[in-house]
């Protein structure tokens, strides 16, 4: 049985390894352009959500405003505790308009809540939603106002290179990115044809009237992946999306302990599998074959057994090892992976037990109670 399960792992590694859509494969990224001294980005908007910022917003708002002129900055200090609007207001950014958000009503997140504010004082025909810690090297935006015009895109997302310094943030984060491009492969997420949609809320340029043509944030109220749940809206109302990697988006605020990668990683995983107990109990037992057998075949002494599981592992590494060299990390980081697969599903199971004991999601210091009109089997 054993053999079995180690040669099941085999097969299922080599059969991710040759779908079509190849999900493992960094193909789809977005590298800055020059911009030229004369652009301007007069069409653009840029809207903030920022709540307890003031380590961060200064260097997103610094880097922001080297992108050339715009049309304006929104920055919505979403009751921050810290002194995020004066550390903001110190800057001095010509365009920079403060806005002081109000407490979510019942049913809203708290960064929806904030971009909802935000929306209605955007009149330019493009709007930049990016997150208070990101930081655009120059000639980004060109990149992605350039990408979506001669593309005709409606939406076009970057996932944020995420500080990766220590060894947690080395071991977790890269596999992050890793399993998050496996649930949703961005090829099928780019490709209009497809259903699957996703989007990486740190990084999102869109065109004002699609999100407005949607019902606003509004029609997104009580999303806590709602990065995706956009994108999906977006999708289904006829917009095209693009989904990519870059080294010129990056998270400047550091994660720096397990426990705060664990709670980011937790904040979503049972969302991801719809509060789902028939759900979760697949992916426990896909998980465990795919990663925890392989690794412990290996041990075995058993010789049918020992191959199964290394070729297990060796076709494992290989899917794993375009996402260690994308992040400039040793290519010796791609043995960590079982490991790192067994704690995200540690994550994933801490996920529920929060939610079935009555806490939908906890982010920012704020609790999302489960409603009822959630359902699983």
């Amino acid at each position: 049985m054993f053999t079995l399960l180690a040669a099941c792992a085999a097969l299922m590694w080599f059969a991710l390894l040759v779908l079509p859509w190849q999900p493992w494969r960094v193909r789809e990224y977005l590298t800055a352009l020059e911009t030229p001294s004369a652009c301007s980005f007069n069409d653009v908007t840029v809207l903030i959500p920022a709540r307890d910022e003031a380590e961060c917003i200064q260097h997103t708002l610094l880097a922001l405003s080297a992108q050339g002129p715009l049309g304006g900055i929104v920055l919505v200090d979403d009751q921050s505790t810290d002194g995020t609007s004066e550390a903001a207001a110190s800057l001095g950014i010509p365009g920079l308009e403060i806005l002081s958000g109000s407490t979510p009503p019942p049913g809203w997140s708290g960064k929806l809540w904030a971009l909802h504010q935000g929306l209605s004082r955007v009149t330019t025909e493009h709007v930049l939603l990016l997150d208070a810690d990101i930081e655009l090297a120059p000639g980004t935006l060109t990149a992605l106002h350039q990408k979506m015009s001669q593309e005709n895109l409606t939406l076009v997302s970057v996932m944020a290179t995420l500080f990766m310094q220590n060894c947690w943030e080395k071991l977790l984060l890269p596999p992050f990115i890793y399993f998050f491009k496996l649930i949703y492969p961005f090829a099928l997420a780019n490709n209009p044809r497809s259903d699957v949609a996703a989007a990486a809320g740190g990084c999102i340029l869109l065109k004002t009237r699609s999100i407005r043509n949607i019902g606003g944030f509004a029609a997104l109220h009580d999303a806590i992946i709602d990065d995706c749940s956009l994108a999906k809206r977006i999708k289904a109302a006829g917009g095209r999306t693009w989904l990519g990697l870059s080294h010129d988006v990056r998270a400047v605020r550091p994660y720096g302990t397990l426990s705060n990668i664990w709670n980011m990683v937790a904040r979503t995983a049972f969302t991801q599998l719809r509060y789902s107990k028939l759900l979760l109990a697949l992916c426990t037992a896909l998980l465990l074959i795919s990663f925890a057998i392989p690794a412990v075949a290996l041990f075995s002494g058993e010789q049918k057994t020992t191959i199964c599981g290394a070729c297990a592992l060796l076709l494992m590494f290989t899917s794993y090892l375009p996402t260690v060299r994308f992040f400039r990390l040793s290519v010796l980081w791609a043995l960590s992976l079982p490991f790192a697969a067994c704690l995200f599903l540690a994550m994933t199971w801490t996920s529920a037990l929060r939610y079935w004991s009555g806490e939908r999601s906890r982010w920012k210091n704020r609790s999302y109670e489960r409603v009822t009109t959630d359902q699983g089997p």
